[in-house]
C-alpha cells in the first residue's frame, strides 16, 4: 500500500514538477532574498516534507499545489528562524554600543513576522489564511484559488481584501 501512496505521489510530484518550479520561483521571489536555497533547493525540501507527511494520497492537483505552496513557506519560514538564531548568536547575550537597527536584519525578520500574522489569521479564519498562502506565497490566481477551496471567484476577491486588511492591521502597517 505504500509503494503505491508513493508512486502516486512520485506521479503527481512528476506531472507538476513545472508548477513547483513557477511556485519556488515566486516564493523565492517574493522572500527578497532572506534564503540561501535556489528554485530547485526549495522544490526538493519542500518534495522531501510531502513524501515524509504522507497524507496525500488522493489529492487534487489544486489541493497538492496548495499543499506544496503551504510547505514552501513552512521550509523558508524555518530557514528564516535558523538564520535569525545564528544571527542572534543563539543563546548568547550579545550587547551592542549602536542603537540602530540593520536593515537587512528588518528585511530578514519580515518573513517571520508574516507567519506569526498568518498563524494568528488562520486560528480565527483559516480559509483567509488559506487563500493569503495560495495567492501570495503560491502565485494562484482567484480562478485556481476557488477551484481549490470550492468556493467562487468573487468569494477569493472579498477573502482576500478581508485578510489584506486584518494582516495589516496585525503588522502595523
Amino acid at each position: 500500500m505504500q509503494d503505491q501512496d508513493s508512486s502516486a505521489l512520485d506521479a503527481l510530484w512528476t506531472g507538476l514538477y513545472p508548477d513547483l518550479k513557477q511556485l519556488a520561483r515566486s516564493r523565492l521571489r517574493r522572500s527578497g532574498g532572506n534564503t540561501l536555497l535556489d528554485t530547485t533547493g526549495l522544490v526538493n525540501d519542500a518534495y522531501l516534507r510531502v513524501a515524509g507527511a504522507g497524507s496525500l494520497r488522493e489529492a487534487s492537483p489544486g489541493q497538492f499545489l496548495a499543499y506544496a505552496a503551504r510547505t514552501m513557506r513552512s521550509v523558508v519560514i524555518d530557514l528564516a528562524r535558523e538564520r535569525q538564531a545564528l544571527r542572534r548568536g543563539g543563546d548568547i547575550d550579545r550587547i551592542t554600543l549602536s542603537t540602530a537597527v540593520s536593515d537587512s536584519a528588518a528585511a530578514e525578520d519580515e518573513p517571520l513576522e508574516l507567519d506569526r500574522a498568518l498563524r494568528q489569521l488562520a486560528e480565527v479564519e483559516p480559509r483567509l489564511s488559506q487563500v493569503v498562502e495560495m495567492r501570495y506565497f503560491g502565485g494562484f490566481t482567484e480562478v485556481e484559488i476557488g477551484a481549490a477551496l470550492g468556493v467562487t471567484e468573487r468569494t477569493v476577491r472579498r477573502d482576500w481584501e478581508k485578510a489584506r486588511l486584518l494582516l495589516k492591521a496585525m503588522l502595523g502597517d
